[in-house]
C-alpha cells in the first residue's frame, strides 16, 4: 500500500447555504430530518447534507447537526458514479468527523462516522488506505467500549468488514477470525438489521463456511425486502448486495 496520511488539519466549518440563515440550530435540524427522509431523491439528500452542516454551524456545542451530515455525505457517496465527486464527498465527511470529536471527543458516534468517512476516502483515494486501516480500527474498538450498539451495532459490524478486507500483519490489521467474532457481536445484538445478516456472510465466508454464510445472505434478503416494503431507502441497496453474494457463492 502506498502511504499518504488519511487526515489533514480540517478546513474552518462552513456556514451552508444562506436561504436558512438565522435560523436556529434546532429548526434547522428539523428542516434536514425532514429532508433526508426523503434521501432517496439526490437533491434532498444533497439539501439534507446542507442543512446539516449549517445546524452545525448554527450551535457549536452540539455534535447532531455534524453526525447528520457524515450520515448524508456517507449516503450520497455510496450512490455516487462519480469519482471526483465521491473524493470531494469523503473529503468532506472526514473534516466533519474530524470537528464531531474535537467538539465531543468521548462521543461514539464521531468516531463511528469518523471511521465510516476515512474507509470511503480511501476506496477511492487509495493512498490514504494504510493510514485508514489503522486510524478505523482504533476509532471503531473505541465505539465499541463506549457505546457498541449505535446504528443496529454499526461500530462491529464495520469493523468486521475492514478487518476481513484488510491485508494482514504485517502489512495491516486483517484478521478474518476476529472478523467473524466482530459480525457475530453485530448480529447477536441485531439480528434482524439485514447489514449485519450480509457482514456475518461475508465473514462466514472468509472463515470457510459456504453453508452458513449462505443462510445470512438469504436472511439478509428477507430482511431488505422487509424494509423496502416499509419504505426504507437503504433496503434496496441491502437487497441488491445480498443477491450478489448469493450468486457469488454459487460461483465459488
Amino acid at each position: 500500500l502506498s502511504c499518504a496520511p488519511a487526515l489533514r488539519a480540517p478546513a474552518p466549518l462552513p456556514t451552508g447555504p444562506p436561504r436558512a440563515s438565522g435560523a436556529s440550530a434546532g429548526d434547522l435540524l428539523r428542516r434536514a430530518d425532514a429532508a433526508f427522509a426523503g434521501r432517496a431523491d439526490p437533491a434532498r439528500a444533497r439539501e439534507a447534507q446542507e442543512l446539516y452542516v449549517e445546524a452545525a454551524s448554527a450551535d457549536e456545542r452540539r455534535v447532531d447537526g455534524l453526525l447528520g451530515a457524515m450520515r448524508a455525505a456517507s449516503f450520497r457517496i455510496d450512490r455516487e458514479r462519480d469519482k471526483a465527486a465521491r473524493e470531494k464527498l469523503a473529503a468532506e465527511a472526514v473534516q466533519l468527523g474530524q470537528w464531531c470529536q474535537h467538539r465531543a471527543p468521548s462521543d461514539a458516534r464521531c468516531a463511528y462516522r469518523l471511521a465510516i468517512a476515512l474507509g470511503q476516502q480511501a476506496r477511492d483515494r487509495t493512498s490514504t488506505a494504510k493510514d485508514a486501516l489503522g486510524r478505523m480500527v482504533k476509532l471503531l474498538r473505541d465505539a465499541i467500549a463506549q457505546d457498541a450498539r449505535i446504528d443496529h451495532a454499526g461500530p462491529h459490524r464495520v469493523l468486521a468488514l475492514v478487518l476481513l478486507k484488510a491485508p494482514p500483519w504485517p502489512l495491516g490489521p486483517g484478521d478474518p477470525e476476529g472478523a467473524l467474532r466482530e459480525a457475530q457481536a453485530a448480529a447477536g445484538l441485531f439480528p434482524d438489521a439485514p447489514e449485519n445478516q450480509l457482514a456475518l456472510g461475508k465473514a462466514l465466508a472468509g472463515n470457510g463456511r459456504p453453508d452458513e454464510a449462505r443462510a445470512a445472505w438469504e436472511k439478509a434478503m428477507v430482511l431488505a425486502e422487509r424494509e423496502a416494503a416499509a419504505g426504507d431507502p437503504d433496503a434496496a441497496r441491502w437487497r441488491d448486495e445480498a443477491r450478489e453474494d448469493l450468486a457469488k457463492g454459487d460461483r465459488s
